[in-house]
């Protein structure tokens, strides 16, 4: 993975739990709404709405970059709007990105053996 694609996908890793919270937050001000005379949904709204809209630039951005399958685009694309889908795909990212930080290290390792010179004698 390149350095521009790892961007992307922690981009779209760090604005996917606030984006979950937020969504969380709006969905128990519009109860508190309905229930009280506190109205924090116009606010909510708006930070929400904002915050949406910025997973969703860094979903495609990530989605272009790392050339997900069309399940695994869609998979965290349904995670932007369902409550509390952004905890699961902050978790899924996070897990993507060790396994091709393992897998970078693993080539770089496999590379750095074959440009070893190898000599049929045994050092002592």
């Amino acid at each position: 993975m390149d350095l521009k694609t790892a961007s992307a996908l922690r981009r779209l890793r760090l604005v996917s739990t606030p984006e979950a919270v937020s969504f969380l937050l709006l969905l128990v001000c519009s109860v508190l709404k309905r229930t009280t005379e506190f109205n924090a949904v116009p606010v909510m709204g708006a930070v929400h709405g904002a915050l949406f809209v910025l997973y969703l630039i860094f979903w495609l951005d990530a989605w272009n970059r790392a050339r997900w399958p069309m399940s695994r685009a869609a998979l965290y694309f349904a995670c932007s709007v369902l409550p509390g889908g952004g905890f699961y795909a902050d978790r899924l990212l996070r897990r993507e990105a060790e396994a091709s930080v393992i897998a970078a290290r693993a080539r770089a390792e496999r590379a750095g053996q074959e440009e070893r010179p190898r000599t049929g004698a045994v050092d002592a």
